[in-house]
């Protein structure tokens, strides 16, 4: 519920059309692999993309990208140490102690 309101607020402010929230990773980070979460614009929106309704959004995701973030929740918190959006995946073998990459 808090990385849904924080998602929230952060669409708000961006205003304009309704943008889709792109959710994935990419090469790189100190654990090999690092989380990438924007929006973007609906008319970027690839066929191949998988799309999920959730709770208001739309949520799309690369085909390269899926089988690395299936399964995976996120969470906010606004603690001044460790807060920010949290990835729990459960198909990373390692994740850093920032918690922004992992290893699968």
């Amino acid at each position: 519920p808090e990385a849904i309101a924080q998602v929230a607020k952060l669409r708000e402010s961006r205003g304009g059309e309704e943008p889709v929230l792109r959710v994935g990773v990419r090469a790189g980070g100190c654990s090999g692999m690092s989380y990438v979460m924007e929006f973007e614009d609906a008319s970027k929106v690839d066929a191949k993309d998988t799309e999920i309704k959730y709770d208001g959004f739309r949520v799309v995701v690369d085909p390269k990208s899926l089988m690395f973030v299936y399964g995976m929740t996120l969470n906010y918190s606004d603690a001044l140490i460790g807060g920010g959006f949290q990835f729990s995946n459960p198909n990373a073998d390692s994740t850093c102690g920032c918690g922004q990459s992992f290893g699968a």
